[in-house]
């Protein structure tokens, strides 16, 4: 005899499972004929306005070890603080959004150029920043955090979204340092999914 209900169950939730990153990214994975170029490798053309930063950090689990099969989203402004996403940003050479998988040490990189100050729904300005999205087996829904700038400091005290945050020492889980080399500036941000330094997560 079938049970019939006024509406459907709910269908359980699934973990993103362990081949998330080969789908997302097979070139990286070796897998080539799927696509020219994974989706989201490349952000920039060498016409795009603004300074050239690399972005880069280790995503780990509560254990500190790393996290191998993982995804990072990242989604920015352009240098003039414009969404590439909205008419208001002259330059389309500039994707605003990139992709990059964990490598064997957990490590993800980004070439991209340092955004500007955005403006918020309410009018206030908000700091410099980057919205990431991780994704990686276990993890049942996507996690969402921000990534903002340590040289950026005035701009980090007045941005709403951060100062959300109470904890000082939790604000600094999304505070990325900075490092010269050649010429060429790096931001580090390391990435804790768990554990007593673990990340600052938004619930969107």
């Amino acid at each position: 005899m079938i049970n019939r209900l006024p509406e459907l169950k709910e269908t359980p939730s699934q973990t993103a499972g362990p081949y998330v990153h080969i789908g997302l990214t097979p070139n990286f994975c070796d897998i080539g004929g799927v696509f020219p170029l994974d989706a989201g490798i490349t952000m920039l053309a060498k016409e795009t306005p603004g300074q050239r930063i690399t972005i880069t950090g280790r995503v780990m689990d509560g254990s500190d070890a790393p996290v191998t099969d993982a995804v990072v989203e990242l989604w920015q402004a352009d240098a003039d603080g414009n969404h590439p996403q909205t008419s208001d940003s002259p330059d389309k050479a500039f994707t605003g959004w990139g992709r990059q998988p964990t490598d064997a040490t957990g490590t993800f990189r980004f070439e991209t150029i340092k955004p500007g100050l955005v403006a918020g729904p309410d009018g206030v300005a908000q700091a410099p920043h980057v919205s990431l999205w991780i994704v990686a087996r276990g993890i049942n829904t996507g996690l969402a955090t921000r990534l903002y700038f340590a040289d950026e400091a005035e701009a980090n005290q007045a941005d709403p979204v951060l100062n959300r945050v109470l904890d000082p020492r939790r604000r600094q889980t999304m505070i990325a340092t900075a490092s010269q080399a050649d010429g060429a500036t790096t931001y580090t941000l390391d990435i804790r999914l768990q554990g007593e330094n673990e990340t600052v997560f938004f619930d969107i």
